[in-house]
């Protein structure tokens, strides 16, 4: 079967798409700055492997993909998954964390993507698959460098799916709306603490009320979307933003107050 590579593979996302690739009977090496959490995820599967890296140093990403390439001979799909925070308005970001934010949220998908693209090319080609967010295409409040982030991402992708699909690399971009995962766990608690919700139940259901299928997505949920876009189903879906919201992005919001 393929190999595949998942950048911030210990929790959440990342984590999920693993499981649903291993269970689809592919090789998968889940990467990651947390050996912890990596193991963890490698231990419920024999087709996972950990391997520790930055996924925005270059020198760490390219020593793992070389690494992957010896002891598997190819690298079929990457998921680079890997991302981060940026919740400050412009005016309150500072210098430090700006760099934090894109070098989390955008740094990591193009290092990833740049050493990877010569492996995914050999044997005929292989697909990449970046997860952006629903903030890809539209704007929180107070999430500057979260947002410019995952916008640049698309741009990312749309570059990626320009130059290499002649050379049988696939690019796609999935965007999800709410997820459960325990960086939105964290979030919950914030809206709880600042008294907008009673607990983190009450939290999920407040910021997908408006949501038209009512409830957050579930990690397998987009894992199933990534195994789709890294499969052979999707052989000629190319340079695509799947947006993956229980339907929040055709919400017309001057209309809410219709019901």
């Amino acid at each position: 079967m393929s190999v595949h590579l998942v950048t911030g593979g210990g929790t959440g996302i990342g984590a999920a798409i693993a499981r649903r690739l291993a269970a689809d009977g592919h090789d998968v090496v889940v990467a990651g700055r947390r050996a912890g959490p990596l193991e963890a995820v490698a231990a419920e599967s024999p087709r996972i492997v950990a391997m520790v890296a930055d996924a925005a140093d270059g020198a760490a990403m390219r020593a793992l993909v070389g690494e992957v390439r010896d002891r598997h001979g190819n690298l079929d799909g990457v998921v680079a998954n890997a991302g981060g925070h940026g919740y400050d308005a412009v005016g309150d970001t500072s210098d430090d964390a700006w760099h934090a934010s894109l070098e989390a949220n955008l740094t990591t998908a193009f290092v990833t993507a740049r050493e990877s693209l010569p492996l995914l090319e050999a044997d005929g080609g292989g697909s990449l698959v970046v997860v952006s967010s629903l903030a890809g295409l539209r704007a929180a409040p107070d999430t500057a460098g979260y947002t410019v982030g995952k916008h640049a991402l698309l741009g990312l992708v749309r570059s990626i799916a320009r130059d290499y699909g002649r050379r049988g690399v696939r690019a796609n971009a999935i965007c999800p709306g709410w997820v459960r995962t325990p960086m939105a766990d964290d979030e919950m608690r914030v809206l709880v603490e600042d008294g907008g919700a009673a607990d983190v139940e009450g939290a999920y259901a407040r910021v997908t009320r408006d949501v038209p299928l009512g409830r957050p997505a579930a990690p397998a949920e987009i894992a199933g979307v990534a195994a789709f876009l890294l499969g052979a189903d999707a052989s000629y879906v190319h340079g695509a933003t799947i947006v993956v919201d229980g339907g929040a992005h055709v919400v017309d919001v001057p209309t809410l107050a219709f019901g």
